[in-house]
Protein backbone atom coordinates (compact mmCIF):
# COMPACT_ATOMS: atom_id res chain seq x y z
CA UNK A 1 0.00 0.00 0.00
CA UNK A 2 2.80 2.40 1.31
CA UNK A 3 4.61 1.30 -2.31
CA UNK A 4 1.55 2.11 -3.98
CA UNK A 5 0.86 5.86 -2.42
CA UNK A 6 4.54 6.31 -2.49
CA UNK A 7 4.73 5.66 -6.79
CA UNK A 8 1.70 7.56 -7.38
CA UNK A 9 3.12 10.73 -5.23
CA UNK A 10 6.43 10.48 -7.54
CA UNK A 11 4.10 10.49 -10.35
CA UNK A 12 2.61 13.42 -9.65
CA UNK A 13 5.10 15.65 -8.74
CA UNK A 14 7.26 14.80 -11.62
CA UNK A 15 4.26 15.76 -13.79
CA UNK A 16 2.71 18.85 -12.10
CA UNK A 17 6.24 19.96 -10.81
CA UNK A 18 5.17 22.50 -7.91
CA UNK A 19 9.32 23.34 -7.95
CA UNK A 20 9.21 24.44 -11.85
CA UNK A 21 5.86 26.68 -11.22
CA UNK A 22 8.23 29.20 -8.25
CA UNK A 23 9.48 31.05 -11.23
CA UNK A 24 6.50 31.11 -13.62
CA UNK A 25 4.70 32.59 -10.13
CA UNK A 26 7.20 34.89 -8.95
CA UNK A 27 7.49 36.59 -12.38
CA UNK A 28 3.72 36.56 -12.56
CA UNK A 29 2.80 38.66 -9.01
CA UNK A 30 6.51 40.29 -8.87
CA UNK A 31 4.86 43.26 -8.85
CA UNK A 32 1.42 42.38 -6.57
CA UNK A 33 1.20 42.61 -2.75
CA UNK A 34 1.51 39.78 -0.43
CA UNK A 35 -2.26 39.55 -0.56
CA UNK A 36 -2.83 39.64 -3.57
CA UNK A 37 -0.37 36.90 -4.18
CA UNK A 38 -2.13 34.45 -1.52
CA UNK A 39 -5.23 34.96 -3.45
CA UNK A 40 -3.87 34.10 -7.13
CA UNK A 41 -1.95 31.19 -5.35
CA UNK A 42 -5.43 29.60 -3.96
CA UNK A 43 -7.30 30.40 -7.04
CA UNK A 44 -4.57 28.71 -9.10
CA UNK A 45 -4.43 25.74 -6.75
CA UNK A 46 -8.41 25.32 -7.33
CA UNK A 47 -8.37 25.75 -10.92
CA UNK A 48 -5.67 22.93 -11.57
CA UNK A 49 -7.38 20.85 -9.02
CA UNK A 50 -11.02 21.51 -10.48
CA UNK A 51 -9.02 20.52 -13.96
CA UNK A 52 -7.39 17.38 -12.66
CA UNK A 53 -10.34 15.78 -11.07
CA UNK A 54 -12.63 16.78 -13.69
CA UNK A 55 -10.70 14.31 -16.04
CA UNK A 56 -10.73 12.05 -13.44
CA UNK A 57 -14.20 11.61 -12.98
CA UNK A 58 -15.20 12.18 -16.94
CA UNK A 59 -12.45 11.41 -18.84
CA UNK A 60 -12.37 7.65 -19.07
CA UNK A 61 -16.25 8.30 -19.73
CA UNK A 62 -14.65 10.76 -22.76
CA UNK A 63 -13.26 7.96 -24.08
CA UNK A 64 -15.83 5.53 -23.71
CA UNK A 65 -18.43 8.24 -26.54
CA UNK A 66 -15.33 8.21 -28.33
CA UNK A 67 -15.02 4.59 -28.44
CA UNK A 68 -11.03 4.54 -28.06
CA UNK A 69 -9.83 1.41 -25.81
CA UNK A 70 -8.17 2.67 -22.44
CA UNK A 71 -5.13 0.41 -23.85
CA UNK A 72 -4.97 2.57 -26.89
CA UNK A 73 -4.94 5.98 -24.64
CA UNK A 74 -2.51 4.29 -22.10
CA UNK A 75 0.16 3.66 -24.95
CA UNK A 76 -1.10 6.51 -26.81
CA UNK A 77 -1.00 8.76 -22.92
CA UNK A 78 2.87 7.32 -22.48
CA UNK A 79 4.60 8.32 -25.81
CA UNK A 80 2.99 11.86 -25.02
CA UNK A 81 4.11 11.47 -21.35
CA UNK A 82 8.03 10.60 -22.99
CA UNK A 83 8.05 12.83 -25.59
CA UNK A 84 7.02 15.68 -22.63
CA UNK A 85 9.81 14.32 -20.34
CA UNK A 86 12.17 14.73 -23.21
CA UNK A 87 11.20 18.53 -23.62
CA UNK A 88 12.00 18.29 -19.98
CA UNK A 89 15.32 16.95 -20.56
CA UNK A 90 16.81 18.19 -23.32
CA UNK A 91 14.94 20.86 -24.28
CA UNK A 92 13.77 23.86 -22.31
CA UNK A 93 13.37 23.88 -18.39
CA UNK A 94 9.62 24.23 -17.49
CA UNK A 95 10.73 27.70 -15.79
CA UNK A 96 11.99 28.53 -19.19
CA UNK A 97 9.31 27.28 -21.23
CA UNK A 98 6.46 28.67 -18.91
CA UNK A 99 8.21 32.50 -18.55
CA UNK A 100 8.27 32.62 -22.22
CA UNK A 101 4.33 32.69 -21.91
CA UNK A 102 4.44 35.10 -19.48
CA UNK A 103 2.60 38.86 -20.14
CA UNK A 104 -0.22 40.93 -18.92
CA UNK A 105 -2.86 38.25 -18.87
CA UNK A 106 -5.98 39.43 -17.31
CA UNK A 107 -6.40 36.55 -15.34
CA UNK A 108 -2.34 34.77 -14.89
CA UNK A 109 -3.99 32.35 -12.18
CA UNK A 110 -5.57 30.41 -14.55
CA UNK A 111 -3.23 31.04 -17.44
CA UNK A 112 0.10 30.74 -17.34
CA UNK A 113 -0.32 29.23 -13.55
CA UNK A 114 -3.09 26.70 -13.08
CA UNK A 115 -2.77 25.63 -16.89
CA UNK A 116 -0.29 24.90 -18.39
CA UNK A 117 1.98 25.08 -15.19
CA UNK A 118 0.15 23.39 -12.77
CA UNK A 119 -2.56 21.28 -14.65
CA UNK A 120 -0.01 20.31 -17.56
CA UNK A 121 -0.99 18.04 -20.75
CA UNK A 122 1.15 15.66 -18.81
CA UNK A 123 -0.88 15.83 -15.72
CA UNK A 124 -3.81 15.38 -17.27
CA UNK A 125 -2.70 12.17 -19.06
CA UNK A 126 -1.41 10.78 -15.60
CA UNK A 127 -4.12 11.67 -13.60
CA UNK A 128 -6.59 9.35 -16.24
CA UNK A 129 -4.11 6.91 -16.42
CA UNK A 130 -3.91 6.16 -12.68
CA UNK A 131 -7.77 6.24 -11.89
CA UNK A 132 -8.24 3.58 -14.79
CA UNK A 133 -12.09 2.54 -13.70
CA UNK A 134 -11.53 -1.63 -15.09
CA UNK A 135 -8.30 -1.77 -13.01
CA UNK A 136 -8.48 0.27 -10.03
CA UNK A 137 -11.60 0.40 -7.49
CA UNK A 138 -13.81 3.39 -6.40
CA UNK A 139 -11.54 3.77 -3.28
CA UNK A 140 -8.31 3.63 -4.45
CA UNK A 141 -9.43 6.58 -7.10
CA UNK A 142 -10.24 8.53 -4.22
CA UNK A 143 -6.79 7.34 -2.68
CA UNK A 144 -5.54 9.01 -6.29
CA UNK A 145 -7.18 11.94 -6.18
CA UNK A 146 -5.87 12.73 -2.77
CA UNK A 147 -2.42 11.84 -3.91
CA UNK A 148 -3.14 14.59 -6.17
CA UNK A 149 -4.84 17.06 -4.15
CA UNK A 150 -1.64 16.51 -1.41
CA UNK A 151 0.98 17.12 -4.70
CA UNK A 152 -1.52 20.31 -5.22
CA UNK A 153 -1.65 21.67 -1.60
CA UNK A 154 2.05 21.45 -2.10
CA UNK A 155 2.38 23.39 -5.00
CA UNK A 156 0.45 26.14 -3.04
CA UNK A 157 2.65 25.61 -0.15
CA UNK A 158 5.60 27.03 -2.42
CA UNK A 159 4.00 29.25 -4.27
CA UNK A 160 3.39 31.03 -0.83
CA UNK A 161 6.59 30.92 0.15
CA UNK A 162 8.17 31.17 -3.65
CA UNK A 163 10.33 34.32 -3.67
CA UNK A 164 12.36 32.62 -0.48
CA UNK A 165 12.53 29.47 -1.87
CA UNK A 166 13.48 30.91 -5.42
CA UNK A 167 16.10 33.18 -3.02
CA UNK A 168 17.57 29.54 -2.03
CA UNK A 169 17.55 27.46 -5.33
CA UNK A 170 18.13 30.76 -8.04
CA UNK A 171 16.31 29.64 -11.47
CA UNK A 172 19.66 27.40 -12.55
CA UNK A 173 18.34 25.11 -9.56
CA UNK A 174 14.63 24.86 -10.80
CA UNK A 175 15.76 24.25 -13.82
CA UNK A 176 18.01 21.25 -12.67
CA UNK A 177 15.05 20.04 -10.75
CA UNK A 178 12.89 20.30 -13.90
CA UNK A 179 15.31 17.91 -15.69
CA UNK A 180 15.73 15.25 -12.76
CA UNK A 181 11.76 15.24 -12.85
CA UNK A 182 12.02 14.87 -16.41
CA UNK A 183 14.14 11.54 -16.27
CA UNK A 184 11.74 10.28 -13.67
CA UNK A 185 8.64 10.96 -16.25
CA UNK A 186 10.42 9.08 -18.64
CA UNK A 187 10.61 6.00 -16.74
CA UNK A 188 7.08 6.46 -15.73
CA UNK A 189 5.63 6.91 -19.29
CA UNK A 190 7.84 3.89 -20.49
CA UNK A 191 6.27 2.06 -17.75
CA UNK A 192 2.36 2.90 -19.36
CA UNK A 193 3.36 2.29 -22.45
CA UNK A 194 4.50 -1.09 -21.74
CA UNK A 195 1.34 -1.47 -19.94
CA UNK A 196 -0.91 -0.58 -22.41
CA UNK A 197 0.50 -2.95 -24.76
CA UNK A 198 0.46 -5.73 -23.22
CA UNK A 199 -3.31 -5.22 -22.04
CA UNK A 200 -3.98 -4.48 -26.03
CA UNK A 201 -2.14 -7.97 -26.76
CA UNK A 202 -3.93 -9.87 -24.09
CA UNK A 203 -7.53 -8.39 -25.66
Amino acid sequence: MFQLFFTKFIAFFTVIDPIGTIPVFIAMTSNMTNEQKVSVAKKATFAASGVLLFFIAVGEVILEVIEIPLSNFQIAGGIVLFLFALTMIFGESKPEEELSHVDNKDDMAIFPIAIPSLASPGAILAVMLLTEKSKYSIQEQFITSLIMLTVMAIAWFFMLFSTKIFHKIGNSGAALISRVMGLILSAVAVNHILMGLSAFFNH
